[in-house]
């Protein structure tokens, strides 16, 4: 009997222990939640971050020379002047010297933001900041400086990507480094430096909004959105992630809407930047065809298993596409290994190639993959062939043109129905095609009533004419209108 009682205690004081235990196991778990809790509640500290990028950060100002003159020609279609009847009525028109001044100039003024990339002296900007600038000053800031101007050379520009490089005469400069834009999530933490509205090393954080934004400013769109405040003047200044690397390049704003900003990213920017530091100019790769994108229509009737890729609408002759074997009708899917999802990511791909070097396009073809290797041409300044590989040579003696083919862009944007022409991108000053009313951004269709798709083609056909006939028609899309033009040509 005593034992069972003794066992009945020990149960009951075993029992308390475990009640105990437990109750200090709740009592350790509620603390570790309320300190988890605490520590996810406190707001997130820049104040490092902020503290080691801010020297690399400056201000870009630019002075330029505008030429003015008067609002030109008389009002009221000049009935005032050299009239006696309304002179003697209402006298002399009092402003007619205004009206007629001579050119006069004016200096403006510009302010923007850059960021220093290396110890001696050089410096990322945008294109727009130091466009057209006679000067460009960089103001490092900070008490050893006294906020001097400094005079910064432009190294190299590329407007397609609305990227600049300075570089300024300085040793041992604080500097940022380019961070990986490809691996940031959205809802990730960013931080804006710069100078907004004139006010200097401004900082402002948000979360990357969105990737791969185009927000139609150029060819290679391809934006980090976020909602980091950004105004006129962070143009330039770096978009910062969590350990202090430039993830991107504040470069535009949305109008009429607050907290959405667009920067370029880092993995785009970095290899343009070091392109124009090494070179001062940016190559780019060329394929030699033209593309649209391929909907889920087009797709079922190639037996495709989704809607990726760019189909190839043509393949200009002697190019790298046709000399690699692509087709008409072929779907380019990957690069290199990477998939392409539309025409838009097939050019800004292209476009990074290196010239001269070799690439491996992957297309869809008879319901299957077929790999191709091919060697990148260098794409010019028009957007075309490079004319040392079958450039324009026989129009650009008879005609005085610039010209490129037309791409899937180009279509949507003209409203063309055909890919056949070749879009006009510059023409020679009192050149025979600008004498005859051709414009930049007229399409030639077809020449004497012969669709063109080349260059080449185009050539060969005018000079063709120039002998025969001394004369050429031409049709023309302009602006929603298509039309004859006929120009008589030099034999």
């Amino acid at each position: 009997m005593p034992n069972i009682i003794l066992y009945k205690q020990r149960g009951f004081f075993m029992r308390k222990k475990i009640a105990l235990s437990s109750l200090a196991g709740f009592c350790l778990l509620f603390t570790l939640s309320v300190s988890a809790l605490a520590q996810a509640a406190q707001p997130v500290d820049f104040r490092e971050l902020v503290k080691n990028a801010m020297p690399a950060v400056v201000n870009v100002s630019t002075e330029r020379t505008e030429q003015l003159r008067g609002p030109g020609g008389m009002p009221f279609g000049g009935m005032f002047h050299g009239n006696p009847d309304l002179e003697r009525f209402f006298g002399p028109f009092p402003f007619e010297e205004f009206y007629n001044q001579a050119p006069r100039e004016r200096k403006s003024s510009s302010l923007g933001s850059g960021f220093i990339i290396s110890p001696d002296g050089y410096i990322v900007t945008n294109h727009h900041v130091i466009e057209n600038a006679d000067v460009v000053r960089v103001n490092l800031g900070g008490k050893n400086t006294q906020d001097k101007l400094i005079d910064a050379e432009v190294i190299g520009t590329d407007p397609e990507t609305d990227l600049a490089l300075l570089k300024i005469k300085a040793e041992n400069l604080p500097h940022l480094v380019f961070g990986d834009s490809n691996s940031l999530e959205v809802g990730e933490w960013v931080v804006a430096i710069g100078s907004p509205l004139g006010l200097d090393h401004t900082v402002t954080a948000g979360i990357v909004s969105a990737k791969g934004r185009n927000i139609q400013s150029g060819s290679y769109d391809d934006f980090l959105q976020t909602d980091a405040s950004i105004n006129r003047g962070n143009s330039g200044g770096p978009l910062l992630n969590m350990k202090g690397e430039v993830v991107g390049i504040n470069a535009a704003i949305a109008q009429r809407a607050q907290g959405i900003g667009f920067a370029i990213p880092s993995s785009m920017a970095s290899t343009i930047i070091a392109q124009l530091q090494k070179d001062k100019k940016v190559s780019r790769g060329w394929l030699g065809v033209t593309i649209q994108n391929v909907d889920a229509a087009t797709a079922k009737a190639l037996d495709m298993p989704d809607s990726n890729g760019a189909l190839v609408n043509s393949v200009l002759e002697d190019q790298p596409a046709a000399l690699a074997g692509i087709r008409e009708g072929d779907v380019i899917v990957a690069i290199d290994g990477q998939s392409i999802e539309n025409t838009e990511q097939l050019l800004r791909k292209v476009a990074m190639l290196r010239p001269g070097g070799k690439a491996n396009i992957t297309v869809w073809r008879d319901g299957k993959k077929s790999d191709l290797g091919l060697t990148v041409a260098e794409r010019d300044a028009d957007g075309g062939m490079d004319k040392g590989k079958g450039g324009t040579s026989g129009a650009d003696a008879l005609l005085g043109l610039k010209l490129r083919p037309l791409t899937g862009e180009d279509m949507r944007r003209l409203d063309l129905k055909s890919n056949a022409g070749l879009l006009v991108t510059g023409l020679a000053p009192d050149s025979t095609a600008a004498k005859a009313g051709i414009q930049t951004g007229d399409v030639i269709l077809a020449i004497d009533k012969q669709a063109v798709t080349t260059t080449r083609d185009l050539s060969d056909k005018i000079e063709t004419a120039a002998k025969q006939r001394g004369a050429v028609l031409l049709h023309i899309a302009r602006k929603g209108r298509v039309f004859f033009l006929a120009i008589e040509l030099k034999k």
